[in-house]
């Protein structure tokens, strides 16, 4: 099919206008691959927390490439050498880093489909296309996979301080309205260089990476892992969970083909074949949207209930604790629900129950964010940085939770 290439510019409302710079990267964007990432919310349910939150993955994968250009053009200007391959290979691998992600982002991830992440799913994605478009995203899929020989190419696909991180910090605050989140991505980019094959940042961009630090913090525990977007997320897995386990009984349930198959299906990083990515490429939030309000209905008191939470934003109440949640108090809410529903321990496992969620913004054990000083010494941003809460914020704080129902259902 002939592929009509005019459209060359986006109008994005955090960056204004993001230039598409050549046909490949265009026709890429054209694919029902991609297109399908217009269907999938960047931030899951968040919007039952700040109705603002309704922006896509596509939005961000193009946000992600546009920073992607400023970081390639900064780079050169201060003396690095980077190809045109280079450079349309790094554009494709942030292009398409997260062109894996399910339903409502994260949910398919821990219900319908085991043990494959992601990332693993876009790495499929991407190879398929490599085959469609003749090998034209190999050097893009091996700096995606963190194999290509210039280390500083993969770390701005994935580290620290990437286009993924700098883009989505700033989306989400302002669609979320957030404004604590606010980072500065292009002072950021601009403090940008390369010393010894690795990504650095000038000793005058300290203040803006202290900000995307503490920014990145904020945004954690007010937004990704606020309690009521925690307990809507656990509630669409056990939505999908539930679903799948009526399914594979032989219990009958209206939902799209697709996403019947992987109900009635077990698929892992081993099944996963190409038959299988063709059908997940035809999943989106609409899919289990629409199966959420068929099955709000269905005589199971266990999926029913759960929907009608979601769909009417009626959820369960969640505690947050800094200590480990007592079993005791678990089996008194589950008791009274088994009580009062006539229902076994396995399905009030689906309404009563017990998580924890982890806050780290600087994971300096996994990967450094270097400093370049004007001596040439490359220091780690907490050593370099007179902010004592910088050290601080590189040791994880876990909070533990439990949900059960604030009263009859």
């Amino acid at each position: 099919m002939p592929t009509n290439n005019k459209l060359k510019i986006f109008n994005d409302p955090i960056y204004g206008f993001i230039t598409i710079p050549n046909s490949l990267i265009f026709d890429l964007i054209q694919h029902k691959y991609f297109q399908r990432l217009r269907r999938i919310s960047q931030m899951g349910l968040s919007y039952l927390v700040y109705p603002g939150a309704h922006h896509t993955r596509f939005h961000h994968a193009l946000g992600c490439m546009h920073l992607m250009q400023k970081a390639i053009n900064v780079l050169r200007i201060k003396g690095v050498e980077i190809s045109e391959d280079e450079d349309n290979g790094l554009l494709i691998a942030i292009l398409l880093h997260d062109i894996g992600h399910g339903p409502f982002s994260h949910a398919m991830e821990h219900s319908i489909v085991n043990d494959i992440s992601h990332e693993e799913i876009s790495l499929r994605f991407m190879e398929e296309l490599n085959e469609e478009f003749n090998g034209s995203l190999t050097l893009a899929i091996s700096i995606f996979k963190g194999e290509y020989p210039r280390k500083f190419m993969c770390e701005l696909i994935s580290s620290q301080l990437d286009m993924d991180r700098a883009d989505y910090l700033k989306r989400d605050s302002f669609y979320t309205g957030v404004a604590e989140g606010n980072i500065n991505s292009e002072r950021l980019i601009t403090m940008l260089n390369v010393v010894n094959d690795e990504l650095v940042v000038e000793e005058k961009g300290i203040y803006s990476v202290e900000k995307f630090l503490v920014a990145r913090r904020f945004m954690y525990w007010q937004v990704y892992l606020h309690k009521t977007g925690v307990v809507a997320e656990q509630l669409l897995m056990r939505i999908l969970k539930r679903a799948k386990e009526l399914v594979q009984l032989g219990t009958t349930l209206r939902s799209s083909e697709p996403l019947y198959y992987f109900l009635n299906s077990e698929i892992n990083a081993e099944s996963f074949n190409t038959g299988n990515l063709e059908i997940f490429a035809k999943l989106d939030d609409y899919d289990i949207v629409a199966a959420m309000k068929d099955w709000q209905y269905h005589e199971d008191f266990v999926l029913s209930n759960l929907c009608v939470m979601i769909i009417n934003r009626d959820l369960l109440k969640i505690k947050l604790k800094n200590k480990p949640i007592k079993s005791s108090e678990l089996i008194a809410h589950s008791n009274v629900l088994m009580d009062t529903y006539n229902i076994s321990k396995t399905e009030a496992d689906y309404f009563v129950f017990q998580g924890e969620i982890t806050n780290q913004a600087y994971q300096n054990k996994k990967q450094h964010i270097n400093v370049l000083l004007k001596s040439g010494k490359i220091k780690d941003i907490v050593k370099a940085s007179d902010q004592l809460n910088l050290k601080a914020l590189s040791k994880p704080v876990t909070k533990y939770y439990m949900c059960y129902p604030k009263n009859k259902m």
